[in-house]
């Protein structure tokens, strides 16, 4: 573990890069030669608008980057947080305990609350938009929705009181594992569900996916699933009933053109506004 600890502590960015460019590799690799679903699409300009999001994704962490390395140093050095609370020894016990809570507040609650926030669903919406789930739609984010998660990220990170190797473990597991539950692949249906008992599994995260609720609100979770379990967000659609996307925005020029999805945070804010004032 002291191992692990160390590397984490001080993972230098071009590992991190690699995760993120070796998972999607890795994924895409094994989607076009075991598919889910064979989808009737041009990929590279599907990949090129999710690619365009990643990049922006990456771009608002690198800037703010500092706020969560500082605040990690200050939890760490004042033992403030729910580990220090509850004097946790064990490095290992550290790690689950760290890990639970992180996606728990990073990702569940981030994710649930984009969905029962009006303001806050414009800009997450832009991920269900997306009628072709592969590998690439893991990191199809709005900048807007970026700036979102970084926050919860940030809470996540001072109500734990989580030191810097322990985010940095979170988030490369939280990147490569959302590539894999995103990607369009085929997974025996024994093996998919077995998978699901721990962490968030391919079969699991697609019903999320579906285009109408209740199932576009269900399955929040990234790493584990414990927390839709246990939470009562949970559901199962068998694969052949899914339809990928989100039933406000099916249309070619809504789901897939770039200057359109950037759009959508600002005109759903104005319908907002309209609805509020009648």
């Amino acid at each position: 573990m002291n191992e692990i600890i160390a590397y984490f502590q001080t993972i230098p960015s071009s590992h991190r890069s690699l995760l993120l460019i070796g998972g999607i590799t890795l994924f895409w690799i094994i989607e076009n030669g075991f598919p889910l679903f064979r989808f009737e699409y041009k990929k590279w300009h599907h990949a090129g608008i999710n690619f365009f999001f990643t990049i922006t994704t990456i771009l608002v962490n690198f800037s703010l980057a500092f706020l969560l390395y500082g605040i990690s140093i200050w939890v760490t050095q004042n033992h403030f947080g729910i580990l220090y609370w509850l004097s946790v020894q064990s490095l290992w016990l550290q790690a689950i305990i760290g890990l639970l809570l992180m996606d728990l507040i990073g990702a569940y609650l981030a994710h649930y609350v984009q969905h029962k926030t009006k303001t806050l669903w414009q800009f997450h919406l832009i991920h269900h938009t997306d009628t072709w789930i592969d590998t690439t739609s893991a990191n199809r984010h709005h900048p807007g929705e970026s700036i979102i998660r970084f926050v919860f990220t940030l809470l996540a990170v001072i109500i734990v009181g989580a030191p810097i190797w322990l985010f940095f473990l979170y988030q490369s597991l939280s990147v490569f594992l959302s590539q894999f539950n995103h990607a369009n692949i085929t997974l025996p249906k024994k093996l998919d569900t077995i998978i699901s008992y721990l962490i968030v599994s391919p079969n699991m995260h697609k019903v999320h996916h579906h285009y109408i609720l209740p199932y576009t609100d269900s399955n929040y979770g990234n790493i584990f699933s414990v927390w839709d379990r246990l939470f009562g967000t949970f559901l199962v659609l068998p694969m052949d009933q899914i339809i990928y996307g989100v039933d406000t925005h099916m249309t070619h020029e809504e789901n897939n053109k770039l200057s359109r999805l950037l759009k959508i945070p600002l005109e759903g804010y104005r319908t907002l506004v309209t609805e509020s004032k009648n």
